[in-house]
């Protein structure tokens, strides 16, 4: 039987590159799911259904909600996002480690749902580096940058209750370490327990608890 599978969120504001960066590390290593969320906006650019984000209408999404299916949930400039508890569930129960990738409201309201989850924050070098990245990607109007930029000290304040940092200053140096804590996680000794008492039992001996 597997082992349960970790639980990890990651989380930043909008423009930090915490999408391109989870999006590298879910290439990169084997074992880890994405979780595709549920929103109300509207597909960016080249983003297709059911891949980046299931995308429904508001009737649809207030269903999920009364139904209870939803991990967490949250309206964010104004579109309703959504993480599906069930998918989480099924693929941990599987032993896949599942990656969320929230805004700081979402990745909140998991931490109280799921003390367990390892949380990791991750922010551009600069207030500049964040808005020139925003004008760059060209995928929100004028207003709406300004907007995301008047409450992003807000946002960014939030780093203290995450449990690792990563400053995204150059992408392959921040996709290395959310590798490199996805990994450490893999081998926490609550992970490895059930592999260390087979490992053991194959010496012939049994461990301390046993004894």
């Amino acid at each position: 039987m597997a082992p349960r599978g970790s639980l990890f969120i990651v989380s930043g504001p909008s423009g930090s590159g915490k999408s391109t960066v989870a999006a590298a590390v879910l290439s990169s290593l084997p074992g880890l799911v994405f979780s595709v969320s549920y929103t109300t906006r509207p597909p960016r650019g080249s983003e297709r259904d059911g891949v980046e984000y299931h995308f429904v209408g508001p009737e649809e999404f207030q269903r999920l909600i009364a139904a209870g299916e939803l991990l967490e949930w949250a309206v964010v400039y104004g579109n309703y996002y959504g993480t599906s508890g069930p998918a989480v569930e099924s693929a941990l129960a599987k032993g896949m480690d599942v990656l969320l990738d929230v805004d700081v409201q979402g990745a909140q309201a998991v931490r109280e749902r799921r003390p367990e989850a390892v949380s990791v924050f991750i922010v551009p070098p600069s207030f500049d580096t964040l808005r020139e990245r925003l004008e760059r990607r060209a995928l929100d109007k004028h207003y709406v940058i300004e907007q995301r930029l008047r409450i992003v000290g807000e946002e960014v304040r939030q780093y203290r209750n995450y449990d690792y940092l990563i400053i995204n200053d150059e992408l392959a140096a921040a996709v290395g370490e959310l590798e490199a804590v996805i990994k450490a996680t893999r081998c926490r000794m609550s992970v490895r327990l059930a592999e260390a008492m087979s490992v053991i039992a194959s010496f012939g001996g049994v461990d301390d608890e046993d004894s």
